[in-house]
């Protein structure tokens, strides 16, 4: 759970902007309709979740055209960092070589993943 007056996206805000990163700009009732589908949510609720949203600073609202339209103003990037810098610190005590090894151990990589891996180390050991 977010703290009261926090910037960050709650669930359904991060939804919301998934939403707008693949449809952005796009009118409320583009949203609403994704929306209604995964989660059977009210058109007020996906209006007044926009317009918190809206004084979060997370998304932007074009009103010079009928009907209004939104895009993001946080970027997938931005919000993956956020989120990985936060579960790295709440989860493993700020070890971000803790998170890969877990992943890693997860057993779920690919080949070519764990050959992307192998590169970005390289590149980081080439770096120090």
């Amino acid at each position: 759970m977010r703290e009261l007056g926090s910037t960050q996206p709650t669930a359904v805000e991060l939804e919301i902007l998934r939403i707008l990163w693949e449809l952005e700009p796009c009118p409320v009732r583009e949203i609403h309709t994704r929306l209604a589908e995964a989660k059977g949510t009210n058109y007020s609720t996906t209006v007044k979740m926009l317009s918190v949203m809206l004084q979060k600073g997370l998304v932007a609202r074009n009103e010079k055209v009928t009907p209004h339209l939104y895009r993001s103003v946080l970027t997938r990037q931005k919000a993956a960092k956020t989120f990985l810098r936060e579960l790295i610190d709440k989860v493993y005590d700020g070890s971000s070589m803790s998170l890969v090894l877990q992943a890693l151990a997860g057993g779920k990589a690919s080949k070519e993943e764990i050959a992307e891996v192998r590169k970005l180390l390289d590149e980081m050991e080439g770096q120090v």
